[in-house]
C-alpha cells in the first residue's frame, strides 16, 4: 500500500512539473515578444502577438494564455513588486494558466481515487528592458576597437568590442572603468602593455552584444521611425515641431541660416555627392537634416540640438577638418546635444568635440579628439572604431544623454 502510495505521488507529480515546464515555457515566450513588439507598436497589437507566439509554442491545451493576462509597467526588482501602467515600454508581466475556470485544468491520474481529480496551475513571467552602459556612454564596435596612447579614460567610461580590443601604451583606465570583449585573451597589447596602461587588467571583462540599433539603420526602421517625428515616442525631438519635411534644393554648402528650426529637412544631393556644412554665425540649432550625400563639417562647426543622418555609404560619409563639436560643453546638462547617424563611415582627424553626443555608422569611426573635448560619449560603428591618442574620455553617468537613439535590450526578471 505505502508503494502505491509512493507511485501515485510521483506520477502525478512529475506529471504536474512536465505541464508547469510547459506553462513557464508559453510566458515567457509571450512576454518576451510582448515587450519586444512593444518598442515600435501599439499595447493591442504586441499583446495579440504575444498570444499569437506563445499559442504556436504549446499542445493545445485550449486558453492558456489570453491578452488579458498580459499587462504592461513597471518591475520594482527590490520588492519583487509590478507596478501595472499599460502605457509603460519598459516591463511586462504574463500569467499562462491551465485551471478549471479555462476549462483546461490539468488531470491527476492515481490521486483520482482520493478525490483530486484535476490541479490548476498559474505561472508568470516577467522581462524588463534594459540598456547597457556601454551603449549609454562608451565606444563600441563590431570589429576591433583600436586604442592608441596617453588617453585617460574616466571611471564609468566603457572600450567594448564583439572582435578585440587593441590598445597601445601610457593610457590610464580609472577605476570602474570597463574594457571588454567576448575572449579576455584577445586583447591585443604591447609586450609590457599592463605596467603602461594602468588599471587596464582590472577594467577586463568578457561579454558581446547584439548592435541592435546599427541594425535598425541597417533595415531602414531608424530612418522611417526619424521621419516619422514627434509621432514615433522613440524618436521624437521636443525642438522639432512639425512632421512635415522641409525640402532642400541642393547646394555646394549650407549654413545654419538655410534651415529652419523646429523643422526636419530633406536635403536633396546633387551632381557631386557632397555638401559642407558651415557654422557661420553660430551653431546649426534644433533641426533634423537627412540626406543621401556625404557630409562635410568645416572647422569650427557646432551643432546643437541637432540630428543629422545620411544614407551614404562611402567611407567619408561624414568628416570633418578640424575643431567640430557636437553638443554643449554645459557639464552634461539635460538638453544640447548632437545626434550623427550614417549608413558609411566617419571620419574626423583632428580635435573632435562631443558633449552629451552621439556617433552612429554602419561603417567606421575614426577620430582624433582634442584633449579635454570629450564628456559625455556615445560611439557605436558596425566596423571598426580607430581612437584618439592624448584625449581625455569623460563620463556624464547617463545625465544629458537622453536624447542619444539606443535599442532595447531584454532580459528575464522572474
Amino acid at each position: 500500500l505505502g508503494s502505491l502510495v509512493i507511485g501515485a505521488l510521483a506520477l502525478d507529480v512529475s506529471h504536474l512539473i512536465a505541464a508547469r515546464s510547459q506553462l513557464q515555457v508559453a510566458a515567457d515566450v509571450a512576454a518576451h515578444t510582448a515587450i519586444y513588439y512593444r518598442d515600435k507598436h501599439t499595447v493591442d497589437d504586441s499583446k495579440a502577438k504575444a498570444v499569437e507566439l506563445a499559442t504556436a509554442s504549446m499542445p493545445d491545451f485550449g486558453d492558456v494564455i489570453n491578452v488579458t493576462d498580459i499587462t504592461f509597467g513597471y518591475w520594482h526588482s527590490d520588492t519583487q513588486v509590478f507596478e501595472v501602467d499599460e502605457t509603460s515600454r519598459k516591463a511586462v508581466m504574463v500569467k499562462a494558466g491551465r485551471a478549471s475556470e479555462r476549462g483546461n485544468s490539468i488531470a491527476s491520474y492515481l490521486f483520482q481515487f482520493v478525490g483530486m481529480d484535476t490541479w490548476d496551475i498559474v505561472t508568470p513571467s516577467v522581462f524588463v528592458t534594459y540598456k547597457p552602459i556601454c551603449f549609454r556612454e562608451g565606444l563600441v564596435g563590431d570589429e576591433v576597437v583600436d586604442i592608441q596612447s596617453g588617453n585617460i579614460f574616466v571611471q564609468g567610461f566603457c572600450v567594448h568590442s564583439n572582435d578585440y580590443v587593441s590598445v597601445s601604451s601610457n593610457n590610464l583606465f580609472e577605476d570602474g572603468t570597463i574594457v571588454s570583449m567576448p575572449r579576455i585573451s584577445s586583447l591585443d597589447l604591447p609586450a609590457s602593455g599592463f605596467d603602461t596602461n594602468a588599471g587596464l587588467e582590472t577594467s577586463l571583462r568578457s561579454g558581446s552584444y547584439n548592435l541592435g540599433i546599427i541594425e535598425e539603420i541597417r533595415s531602414g526602421a531608424f530612418l522611417e521611425a526619424l521621419r516619422a517625428g514627434v509621432v514615433n515616442t522613440q524618436y521624437a525631438r521636443d525642438y522639432i515641431k512639425s512632421t512635415v519635411p522641409v525640402t532642400v534644393p541642393y547646394a555646394n554648402s549650407f549654413a545654419e541660416t538655410d534651415f529652419k528650426a523646429g523643422r526636419i529637412h530633406e536635403v536633396e544631393c546633387g551632381p557631386t555627392g557632397k555638401i559642407t556644412l558651415t557654422s557661420d554665425v553660430g551653431p546649426f540649432k534644433d533641426i533634423i537634416i537627412i540626406t543621401d550625400c556625404s557630409i562635410k563639417f568645416s572647422a569650427g562647426t557646432i551643432l546643437e540640438d541637432v540630428v543629422i543622418y545620411t544614407t551614404d555609404t562611402s567611407f567619408k560619409s561624414i568628416e570633418a577638418t578640424a575643431g567640430v563639436q557636437l553638443g554643449i560643453d554645459d557639464g552634461c546638462a539635460d538638453g544640447g546635444g548632437a545626434q550623427i547617424i550614417t549608413e558609411g563611415s566617419v571620419s574626423v582627424p583632428a580635435k573632435l568635440q562631443m558633449y552629451g553626443s552621439q556617433l552612429l555608422a554602419v561603417g567606421n569611426i575614426s577620430f582624433e579628439a582634442e584633449a579635454d573635448g570629450l564628456k559625455g560619449v556615445s560611439m557605436v560603428a558596425g566596423g571598426k572604431i580607430l581612437g584618439s591618442s592624448g584625449g581625455v574620455m569623460g563620463f556624464c553617468g547617463g545625465s544629458g544623454m537622453d536624447n542619444n537613439f539606443e535599442a532595447e535590450y531584454f532580459r528575464l526578471a522572474k
